[in-house]
């Protein structure tokens, strides 16, 4: 599944790199999503499929909180992008005729650098507290990869304040996120009514509803691992499992799927490299 995670977020990548009639501020943002799925999986998959094949499970105190930071460096980063590509449809949607003028070239790249900027915000936020406390031992992690809530349960320096300081500061962006993509779909599905063309409507649904399944799939996790208290981690683990590797998998077929000019330009970008290995079809 990671294979297939890794194969699929790269044709979005090189399919929208390489074809000029994909090469606008929906399609960049989609880029840049199968970027971070690709991070995102990365991170976890690579480490956990070593530590499942080796008898020796183990992870340096170093790595774990290098693991720590990039998940949630990379986890923040996407939820900000999620967010930012419901701005974007609002724009397209609501503002069809200034859409090119507020989205061009120089806001998208700014817009995108804010996403990564807050995401090490938060992600140092998250880990420097952890890597203050003492770890008395037996160090061992009740999950597949580090994460703060089975770090703090093994520390022996219990911080409580630390521990719901990096509740509030998830809860926040989560809630944050979530009331911005509220908005704008509420603007966006209240103008999407408004067209009088069935055609219109169903275009504009479609290209809306990818992006909400996207949003779903990422969010709904994380609102269940972080926005309740952990007594077993036996559901967290599973749950972990989901957002680390089959959200990342599920993204690029859920865009492709629903997407005809991706599905078209994927099909061109096929036929190029049957052309360069000299095979032709009838």
């Amino acid at each position: 599944m990671y294979l297939l995670t890794v194969t699929g977020n790269l044709l979005i990548i090189v399919t929208i790199y390489v074809d000029s009639q994909l090469h606008s501020p929906m399609y960049f943002f989609l880029s840049h999503l199968s970027f971070l799925d690709l991070s995102f999986s990365t991170i976890t998959v690579p480490k956990s499929l070593a530590n499942f094949l080796s008898q020796s499970k183990t992870i340096s105190f170093l790595n774990c909180m290098a693991q720590l930071f990039f998940l949630h460096f990379i986890g923040a980063v996407e939820s900000f992008h999620l967010t930012l590509m419901a701005y974007d449809r609002y724009v397209a949607i609501c503002n069809p005729l200034r859409y090119t003028t507020i989205m061009n070239r120089r806001v998208c790249l700014l817009l995108v650098v804010f996403t990564w900027v807050g995401g090490f915000l938060h992600g140092f936020w998250q880990t420097y507290p952890i890597s203050q406390l003492s770890f008395c031992g037996p160090n061992e992690i009740n999950h597949f990869f580090c994460d703060t809530h089975p770090l703090y349960l093994l520390a022996c320096s219990k911080n409580f304040i630390n521990a719901i300081m990096d509740m509030a500061n998830s809860g926040s962006i989560t809630l944050g996120c979530f009331l911005v993509l509220f908005i704008s779909y509420v603007y966006i599905i209240s103008t999407i009514l408004k067209i009088h063309s069935a055609e219109g409507r169903k275009k504009a649904f479609s290209t809306c509803a990818s992006h909400l399944m996207v949003v779903s799939l990422f969010f709904m996790p994380c609102v269940f691992i972080y926005m309740r208290p952990s007594v077993t981690f036996v559901a967290d683990k599973m749950v972990s499992v989901f957002y680390a590797i089959v959200t990342p998998w599920l993204n690029p077929f859920i865009y492709t799927l629903r997407n005809e000019m991706v599905r078209k330009s994927m099909k061109k970008l096929r036929g190029r490299k049957m052309s360069f290995l000299g095979i032709h079809i009838n």
